[in-house]
């Protein structure tokens, strides 16, 4: 009885956590695209996330914006987190003449998980593109290992 009495409390105090261990957080992300990040906590646990990125694999740069909502898992330093938001690309210049396809346009969506150590932000997540105009392909789909320092 006792165990379930503590395990009931350790449930309530952790579902009370904030989702996240950090107000802004500035980094990399590595994956199949590359490039920098910075998140920045607007709500409890709710962050905006902007991107700018370049593909080893499309000649194209994106800018991305999203929305994402946290969920602590066992503390506020480890979370879970999904959202989604727009992102716009551009082909490099020096291509542009070459490449079939036109600057892509399009919604992403993400999923991941993510620790505090610290200051330093690890995360894995998964980050799919969907094209709605121009781009190689309509449906890309974006893994990387993102790392920040937060403040």
């Amino acid at each position: 009885m006792k165990n379930i009495a503590t395990l009931l409390i350790s449930t309530i105090y952790f579902c009370q956590l904030s989702a996240q261990s950090y107000d802004t957080a500035l980094g990399m992300r590595l994956g199949t695209d590359w490039g920098m990040t910075i998140k920045q906590r607007v709500a409890k646990k709710t962050t905006i996330e902007a991107l700018l990125q370049s593909s080893l694999q499309r000649e194209e740069v994106l800018v991305t914006l999203m929305g994402e909502q946290h969920f602590p898992v066992l503390s506020r330093r480890l979370n879970i987190y999904y959202g989604g938001g727009l992102h716009k690309g551009w082909i490099n210049e020096s291509d542009a003449d070459l490449v079939p396809y036109k600057d892509p346009f399009g919604v992403t969506f993400i999923g991941g998980i993510e620790m505090s150590l610290g200051r330093l932000n690890i995360s894995y997540d998964f980050k799919p593109a969907i094209n709605i105009s121009g781009g190689q392909e309509i449906f890309i789909p974006k893994p990387a290992f993102p790392f920040a320092i937060s403040s």
